[in-house]
């Protein structure tokens, strides 16, 4: 009913309910976005205020999306069905079963990742802390342990120490969705719930430009993978990225395929007459370019939640500039003053990018720079593709007289087939090194020794493994499916190379663009299941989305023929079957359980007028910032004397200090002996769990054991 008052011209078919459904999540998560960054930035990021503000933010973009989305203007137009989705009704209650079922599964079986061990521990306590004080930074409490001394760290794993203050590592738009799962009592819950909205908005991208009936089965496809499995069961910023790339897409394409065709009545009865100056037609013109722009800032938020997304949302500027540039080709032509849609698309995205950055250099500055590195040569290639952009607009006269290549489409064809054979055989014609040149490569490097160590190969840490990308990919979506996306990226390129498929390019750029560079330099460390992250938001789903757009083309070349019905079945089999296969031997095994109830026990064990001093390297890493946020008492590591533990002398000089301050000084370590010279000591964690396997050669199959121990002195 409420989508017939949105629409009052036809009733709600199975088709727009489909691109309703499939739109909403991206609209959601943008909303909490917009609302809740001002927020942040004030220091009000509280419960009252984010669900006061956030709420209604979420409701009107919601509702601005459902108002026009999967709308088209006459059914008796040829063109109407780009725009529009086509289903029935087992069609949409296939995708809502595959993304409820994923995120009832993922929820039964989600992890508990509260230490900080690697980034979900640190996205989990960050989120913890904006939900308790939301704001930042986070104030390093030295008072309790009568100021500041040379001989106390209040940094540790994932937050850095930045002028007598904490500031967590990473982007603040991940921790800001988990925090509201803590506000409602779900926190390590959340993912999945985030998990079951990404598979919503990657079934509409594919129902839009796919085909309903392959919603489904690429919906499964998708929610079945390891990496899907795994960033939707704990704290990763990947699945939220995934869900405003692939939502952005959708809204894009959308955007693009609204335009009335000729001689349609609209607003004030005016005619769209082509190039119509009436006041209906601007105002129409006008709202095209609001959606646009919403779209693309759905698109460019994915910076706030990876900085990272710099790279996805390349593409999309240099497809505004070709909508400006072809806009303006036919306003010339036509005399017509209407406002470039690709306008809207460029500001969008550039003020989604924007606020990226913005909350970057506000909140995360000391984790920007610490990707300097890398994110410096992003943001010039960022200027530079902008600067072509509005040079390629200007110069578009000029460049439209241009001929191209007659065997262009031919070549662009053929250039797709050799690049992924050049991915493929890549482990035979190079092996990636890395030579340690910071504090963090050597710590890599180490790390990767242990894992070689562990895995049974040769120890050699600068080995980084990214030539093996690609089989990572195979690993788990099946080499039928990297074999059916090649080719239908391959027909795409031409098609799009002799003016065809429109509706592709943007996708297929967005897709191409981030798998190359991805597969190239994952830029992870290279143990699985950890490393597939690194191919959630963008490679593994456009893959799929391009393999079901690869099994659609077989099935229509077979119109007619014997085999016609086996098309079908047998493709969806071949792309369902190595998913589900590979995902078996870790998806019944939840891992890191019983971790929030010894993190609950140890801050219990805690006094409240407690200061604590951690000893010991390991403890130190994994629990600062969870006694800090979690339990709410001040801590900080004593500085170290060896690679593992402080100094008697030290410790006891920090004991004497939190007493001046009038707390009672509390020890941590490891062991039993590494607090014992303090007080009485009393095993306050014990925990036997599982963790993730790390394989650097092999898919992942199992899980490993984990322990962990915390000792605790009251001195």
């Amino acid at each position: 009913m409420e989508l017939a008052r949105l629409h009052p011209t036809r009733r709600p078919t199975a088709g727009r309910v489909l691109a309703v459904l499939t739109a909403l999540p991206a609209a959601a998560v943008a909303g909490w976005l917009l609302a809740g960054l001002p927020l942040l930035l004030l220091g009000v990021y509280r419960p009252l205020p984010a669900f006061l503000i956030g709420l209604p933010v979420v409701a009107l973009l919601c509702w601005t999306v459902a108002r026009h989305t999967g709308a088209t203007t006459s059914s008796a137009d040829p063109g109407a069905a780009l725009g529009a989705v086509q289903a029935t009704g087992r069609q949409v209650a296939g995708v809502v079963a595959v993304a409820v079922g994923s995120g009832v599964f993922n929820a039964v079986m989600h992890s508990e990742q509260l230490a900080v061990r690697r980034d979900p521990g640190t996205y989990a306590q960050y989120a913890i802390w904006l939900a308790e004080h939301g704001s930042l930074p986070i104030p390093s409490g030295a008072e309790a342990f009568g100021g500041p001394d040379p001989g106390l760290i209040f940094d540790s794993v994932g937050f850095y120490g930045v002028d007598g203050v904490v500031v967590p590592q990473f982007m603040p738009g991940a921790p800001m969705l988990f925090a509201v799962g803590e506000w409602l009592g779900g926190l390590l819950v959340t993912p999945a719930v985030l998990g079951a909205l990404a598979v919503l908005a990657f079934a509409g991208l594919v129902a839009r430009l796919a085909g309903a009936s392959w919603a489904t089965p690429a919906a499964l496809a998708f929610a079945a993978c390891m990496p899907v499995l795994y960033t939707s069961r704990t704290t990763f910023s990947e699945i939220p990225s995934m869900i405003l790339l692939f939502g952005g897409l959708t809204l894009i394409h959308d955007a693009l395929h609204r335009d009335p065709p000729p001689g349609h009545a609209r607003a004030g009865g005016v005619q769209d007459g082509g190039s119509g100056q009436g006041p209906g037609r601007w105002r129409l013109s006008w709202a095209r370019w609001l959606e646009m722009a919403l779209a693309g800032l759905v698109f460019g938020l994915c910076v706030l939640v990876r900085v990272d997304g710099l790279r996805d949302v390349l593409p999309a500027l240099a497809f505004a500039g070709l909508l400006i540039a072809s806009g303006r080709l036919a306003r010339s032509r036509a005399r017509a003053a209407r406002p470039p849609r690709g306008g809207g698309l460029l500001v969008g995205v550039v003020a989604g990018v924007g606020l990226g950055l913005l909350a970057a250099q506000l909140l995360a500055r000391p984790y920007l720079e610490y990707l300097s590195r890398s994110v410096e040569p992003l943001l010039l290639i960022c200027a530079a593709v902008l600067l072509l952009t509005l040079a390629g607009t200007v110069a578009a006269p000029l460049l439209a007289r241009v001929p191209l290549p007659r065997r262009l489409p031919e070549a662009g064809a053929v250039l797709v087939v050799l690049v992924m054979a050049g991915l493929a055989v890549r482990p035979w014609l190079q092996t990636v090194h890395r030579d340690p040149a910071t504090p963090e490569d050597w710590r890599t490097h180490t790390f990767i020794e242990q894992i070689q160590k562990a895995n049974g190969l040769p120890m050699d840490g600068t080995r980084l493994y990214f030539e093996n990308s690609l089989h990572w990919v195979t690993w788990y979506i099946g080499v039928p499916a990297v074999v059916l996306a090649t080719l239908a990226a391959a027909l795409l390129v031409r098609r799009l190379l002799t003016g065809g498929s429109p509706e592709w390019l943007l996708p297929l750029a967005v897709i191409g663009w981030t798998t190359v560079t991805t597969l190239l330099r994952p830029e992870i460390t290279p143990d699985h299941p950890w490393a597939a992250r690194r191919l959630v938001p963008i490679v593994l789903p456009g893959l799929i989305l391009l393999a079901v757009r690869g099994a659609g083309w077989l099935r229509e070349r077979g119109r007619g023929r014997r085999f016609e019905r086996w098309i079908a079945p047998v493709c969806a089999l071949l792309l369902l079957a190595p998913p589900i296969v590979t995902s078996i031997g870790t998806a019944f095994t939840p891992i890191e359980r019983g971790e929030a109830a010894a993190v609950a026990a140890l801050c219990a064990r805690i006094p409240p007028d407690a200061a604590v001093l951690i000893m010991e390297r390991v403890t130190a890493d994994r629990f600062t910032q969870v006694v800090r946020g979690r339990c709410g008492v001040p801590v900080a590591k004593v500085r170290l004397a060896t690679a593992d533990t402080a100094s008697q002398r030290e410790v006891r000089r920090q004991i004497e200090r939190v007493r001046a301050a009038g707390r009672t000084p509390v020890v941590l370590g490891a062991e039993r002996g590494q607090v014992a010279p303090y007080g009485t000591p009393s095993q306050v964690m014990g925990l036997v769990t599982r963790q993730d396997e790390r394989s650097l050669t092999e898919r992942p199959n199992g899980t490993w054991s984990l322990r962990i121990n915390v000792w605790m002195a009251v001195a």
